[in-house]
């Protein structure tokens, strides 16, 4: 699990930010560290439009790639999951 949607109304988002990432994003407008999972320094985001479209491919393509690393190789090699390019 890398991103969690939830699509109702309003839209909120989470994804994992880097450790240095972390207290910056969860003080920015319209986010926080998101409920059960800030140990693992997730963000929560109550409001999608905060983020512009890139800040959004960045952040979930990071999330994505900080949750694979920590993946053993083994795991990695056998699912076929390879870190995307920034």
């Amino acid at each position: 699990m890398f991103c969690v949607a939830w699509l109702g109304h309003p839209n909120k988002i989470s994804f994992k930010v880097r450790d240095e990432e972390f207290d910056e994003m969860a003080s920015k407008e319209g986010c926080c560290p998101a409920p059960y999972m800030a140990r693992a320094k997730w963000i929560l985001v109550t409001d999608v439009s905060k983020l512009t479209k890139e800040e959004w491919e960045r952040f979930v393509r990071q999330s994505y790639n900080l949750v694979i690393n920590k993946l053993p190789k083994k795991v990695q090699r056998e699912h076929n999951l390879v870190v995307l390019a920034d």
